[in-house]
């Protein structure tokens, strides 16, 4: 399976773009984030891939982070949630966005995007809640860190990293929570991954 393309931004429309990888095309279907953060034709690009295969269809879709890869796949598990809408909510919601509003099982900021009703957005944020983290900041939530505190710098980084690693996004931000109430609001990026590691692990 393909799970990465590096290569030379051939084209693009509104949700797809080629990428030539050694003088094969490749066509790949992306967010609206994803395909703003390419840059040019002719750049040099590198997205994180999926593949997705139907009856009718086969397509792979592409990603600028592999964050927003796997919240594609988390969005794709809920029932009536193809790879169209999944794509139209991580265009309209960034993934910390997306986060946040399933933690706080916030469907009127899920229904936002194009093609999401209030019914989908409710089933999305009720069926993700738990599997997106039971966010910080949030009833049920971690040592009472914001949502916020994780969405930049050391902090997402870490976050970042530990989903690198393997483990889920949900589990790498609660993890990352925790260590930053254990360490402060300071902690730099190496520290707050150690301890955010002990605490996943555990």
């Amino acid at each position: 399976m393909i799970a990465k393309l590096t290569g030379r931004l051939d084209e693009s429309a509104e949700d797809w773009a080629v990428i030539d990888v050694n003088g094969v095309g490749y066509l790949v279907f992306c967010s609206a984030r994803t395909l703003s953060s390419l840059g040019s034709v002719g750049d040099t690009v590198s997205v994180f891939t999926q593949m997705q295969v139907s009856e009718n269809d086969m397509r792979l879709l592409g990603f600028a982070a592999g964050e927003e890869r796997d919240w594609f796949r988390l969005l794709t598990g809920v029932q009536g949630v193809g790879s169209k809408v999944a794509l139209a909510i991580l265009s309209a919601l960034s993934t910390a966005e997306l986060r946040e509003a399933c933690a706080r099982v916030d469907a009127a900021t899920v229904a936002r995007a194009n093609g999401v009703g209030p019914k989908l957005a409710a089933r999305i944020v009720n069926e993700l809640k738990d599997k997106a983290g039971a966010m910080p900041g949030v009833a049920g939530g971690l040592g009472g860190v914001a949502v916020s505190a994780l969405v930049g710098g050391a902090s997402a980084d870490a976050v970042s990293a530990l989903e690198n690693l393997g483990f889920k996004p949900g589990v790498a931000a609660q993890a990352v929570a925790r260590a930053l109430d254990e360490l402060g609001d300071g902690a730099q990026e190496g520290e707050l991954i150690r301890v955010a590691l002990k605490k996943a692990a555990g």
